[in-house]
């Protein structure tokens, strides 16, 4: 991100000297003169950011700013239009066609820094919530990396856990962290033998003592991080084979003495796991799937989760539905 510079447009040089001179003590710059040669100097160089002037001759800062926005190489870059006073007064069109601010001349250096400043720190946030999203995808594909039998059941499972706590009441931000966290339950099976994890057969009792690791395994791994979301991801993998009756493991835990987050998952993780073909065994119809998770209801799973997950089996259903649609990934 450090070497990507920052792109003023304007076909007036002095002022383009003078936004130079503004930024260039800070941050690299690069310049064009016409709304062409500023398209072909986006697709060039990437910006962090582009500094637009509207009134230029032939294409105009609003057709630029509409270009940029409708190729998928320059769409995510922000927009500020640096414009004539009298130009304001069309601030609407500016932002219509994907502009995220203005900064008015003749400009003021300190507004132009802080302006500047202001956005690239919103760019440094998305590229750091992108990276954090691939990292999740990697760690939650990591842990099945031995266990391609399971397809797509990590990220439908998510799917299924967050809706979940949303029906518990969980916020919009928490909901959206558990739909991040609950893919890498199983990090911890990164740890497991090929020959445990793919076994066309139940395993032996010494076997599941071996499989059993993978929580703690998981957590270990995820813990190293203070980010929240890795957080709850550790949270997850340490405890989501918890039983509501205290006949889980590792830890044995009890009730609500399980981390919410894991009791939702333990749901999630077990329904999708009965109604979907394994190497030992095939989908259970669901009938089959249901009268378990109710079975399970006080003993495996705590009582209100099992009946909220039955009173949104619809959307449930449809997100089963969704998934289906999409392909396993290549062994």
């Amino acid at each position: 991100m450090a070497d990507r510079p920052i792109l003023i447009v304007d076909d007036e040089p002095q002022n383009l000297a003078l936004l130079r001179q503004i930024l260039e003590a800070d941050y690299r710059v690069v310049f064009a003169t016409s709304g062409s040669d500023a398209l072909a100097a986006a697709s060039k160089h990437r910006p962090l950011l582009v500094l637009l002037d509207i009134s230029m001759p032939g294409m105009d800062g609003y057709e630029v700013c509409r270009s940029l926005k409708s190729d998928t190489r320059t769409e995510s870059i922000p927009v500020i239009f640096v414009t004539a006073l009298a130009d304001v007064g069309n601030e609407a069109t500016g932002f219509e066609v994907g502009a995220v601010d203005y900064i008015v001349k003749p400009v003021v250096p300190a507004i132009v820094r802080a302006r500047v400043k202001a956005h690239l720190s919103l760019v440094r946030l998305s590229e750091l919530q992108t990276s954090y999203r691939d990292a999740i995808s990697m760690l939650g594909d990591a842990g099945h990396y031995n266990d391609n039998d399971t397809g797509v059941h990590i990220w439908r499972m998510a799917e299924y856990a967050r809706a979940l706590a949303q029906a518990s009441g969980w916020g919009s931000e928490a909901c959206e962290m558990m739909g991040m966290a609950a893919p890498m339950h199983d990090t911890g099976k990164i740890g497991i033998a090929r020959e445990i994890l793919a076994k066309p057969a139940r395993l032996s009792a010494e076997e599941w003592v071996v499989m059993r690791t993978h929580s703690r395994i998981g957590h270990d791994i995820l813990a190293r991080s203070h980010a929240p979301v890795f957080h709850m991801a550790a949270e997850i993998a340490l405890n989501h084979h918890e039983k509501w009756d205290g006949s889980g493991y590792p830890q044995g835990l009890a009730g609500t003495a399980i981390p919410e987050s894991a009791r939702i998952v333990a749901v999630a993780d077990v329904f999708d796991a009965l109604s979907m073909k394994r190497p030992y065994k095939a989908a259970w119809p669901m009938d089959l799937v249901l009268q378990t998770l109710r079975q399970g209801s006080g003993q495996h799973f705590e009582p209100a989760l099992v009946e909220l997950f039955l009173s949104i089996l619809p959307q449930i259903l449809e997100i089963r539905d969704k998934w289906d649609q999409v392909p396993s990934p290549p062994v």
